[in-house]
């Protein structure tokens, strides 16, 4: 049986659902900057929580939630991410998560969902810059000072392994000049990890809060038999997962990431004043985002490719899977796989932050949208839960899905949508915003009643 405080949720970015992006004093950030395209949105409106997030809150009342893992906007709350704090932005959150505690909803609050302050990404190139870890650990302990009194959970970074990822790690970084290196990309990666360690240091030191680093677990497995494919999806997993799991558990960068960057003579540039204080690292559970999985064959990679390159040029679709219209390969068991090798390794309580599918859905302005693919996507990756938790006594304490209440995709996509909720608007027209309950808002109800022991169907 899952505990009784178990925690039911969902979890969202700034700059996916709040718009109001010149509201009330609030700073640029990178995505305010973005261009919209033929499939995707600009950031200025999103879903307009910031002017209807009390009826959001309302939905995820009646559907059962009591957790909330949402994003301070980090501009938003310092215009320019080095300066002066805006009493403003800071009052909103003040309200957002006292409203949330009146119905009953437990706040989280991840501090960077990727949308660094325009002014730090043109200055300083964003988390190239050890000037930008310093603002970060600035304003990550004020917001815990703030709340902290009210908030007792807490993420710095989402999904911080995305660091490690060429094709991403330097947009999301907020690195304004990028040059793309190996060696640049690697400081980030400390640089990155220095600004959680610093938050959460304090927070164990000054609080009674809790933290966790997040990464985004992806799992990926041999395609064949073949040692060389087992090889790589062993490496790949031990870099791109386990190498932050272990800095947020033990404070200490990995014997395998020591050797990668001794081999390759990589300098992190980590100073020793750094590595004392990261030594200090620990994290209370261990959280992070599981939608899929994939396989790695390795004759599709060059001779000598980079690490890097392993699922960028590796990937290979599993024949034995289903695949949604994003490509995006479903597999529950895989999820149960990932607990147990995450907590056989480290021995503290788990905390998925993060599962869902996004489908491309349009509502008729009449009709209840049927998505009985999303109901029977959650009640997979639930029972792959409970059976974790149940036959493999894996201790978990919450399930967060993805925007639940439908929300523009990281790509700004608002055809890929994720929730139990609609929001009547498409990328270039936002209609009247409109929420409206899907029949997966009806089961996820059901589900959180009963405390996830009754996954069945409804009529």
């Amino acid at each position: 049986m899952l505990n009784k405080k178990f925690y039911w949720g969902n979890s969202v970015s700034s700059m996916q659902t709040e718009g109001g992006f010149d509201r009330d004093g609030k700073g640029p950030s990178i995505y305010d900057i973005r261009i919209p395209s033929e499939f995707s949105s600009d950031w200025k409106v999103a879903t307009n929580c910031y002017e209807q997030y009390l009826e959001d809150f309302d939905f995820m009342q009646e559907m059962g939630m009591n957790m909330y893992r949402f994003q301070i906007s980090w501009s938003r709350v310092n215009p320019t991410g080095d300066g002066d704090w805006n009493e403003e932005g800071i009052a909103f959150y003040d309200k957002f998560i006292d409203d949330l505690l009146a119905r009953g909803i437990e706040p989280m609050i991840c501090l960077y969902h990727f949308d660094m302050p325009l002014h730090l990404a043109k200055t300083y190139d964003g988390f190239l810059s050890k000037d930008v870890t310093t603002a970060f650990a600035r304003y990550g302990i004020e917001m815990v000072k703030r709340f902290g009194h009210k908030v007792k959970h807490w993420l710095t970074f989402n999904e911080q392994n995305i660091f490690a990822m060429k094709n991403e790690c330097f947009l999301v970084a907020g690195v304004y000049t990028q040059t793309g290196s190996e060696a640049e990309l690697f400081k980030i990666f400390h640089n990155t990890m220095m600004a959680h360690a610093y938050v959460a240091n304090y927070i164990h030191a000054f609080t009674d809060c809790k933290i966790s680093g997040m990464v985004s677990y992806i799992e990926a497995y041999p395609a064949t038999c073949h040692p060389e494919d087992i090889r790589l999806a062993r490496v790949w997993d031990e870099f791109i997962n386990f190498s932050f799991l272990e800095v947020f558990t033990t404070g200490q960068y990995s014997q395998f990431l020591q050797n990668y960057l001794k081999v390759h003579e990589i300098d992190l540039g980590a100073t020793p004043e750094e590595l004392i204080e990261l030594a200090k690292l620990t994290s209370d559970y261990l959280s992070f985002s599981y939608y899929s999985s994939t396989t790695i064959n390795h004759t599709l990679l060059p001779e000598n490719a980079s690490l890097l390159d392993t699922l960028i040029l590796g990937k290979q679709d599993n024949p034995y899977i289903e695949t949604t219209e994003w490509n995006w390969q479903i597999d529950p068991l895989g999820f149960r796989d990932v607990l147990n090798k995450i907590y056989t390794r480290f021995q503290i309580p788990l905390f998925p932050t993060e599962n869902g599918i996004g489908v491309i859905e349009q509502w008729d302005g009449e009709n209840q949208i049927v998505d009985d693919y999303r109901i029977k996507y959650h009640r997979d990756h639930i029972q792959a839960l409970k059976d974790a938790v149940i036959l493999d006594g894996i201790p978990i304490i919450g399930y967060l899905g993805w925007g639940l209440i439908d929300i523009l995709s990281s790509q700004g996509d608002m055809r890929k949508r994720y929730g139990f909720v609609y929001v009547n608007r498409d990328n270039h027209d936002l209609k009247d915003l409109k929420r409206i309950p899907k029949k997966s808002f009806y089961w996820f109800k059901k589900v959180t009643k009963t405390n996830g022991s009754d996954l069945s169907d409804i009529e």
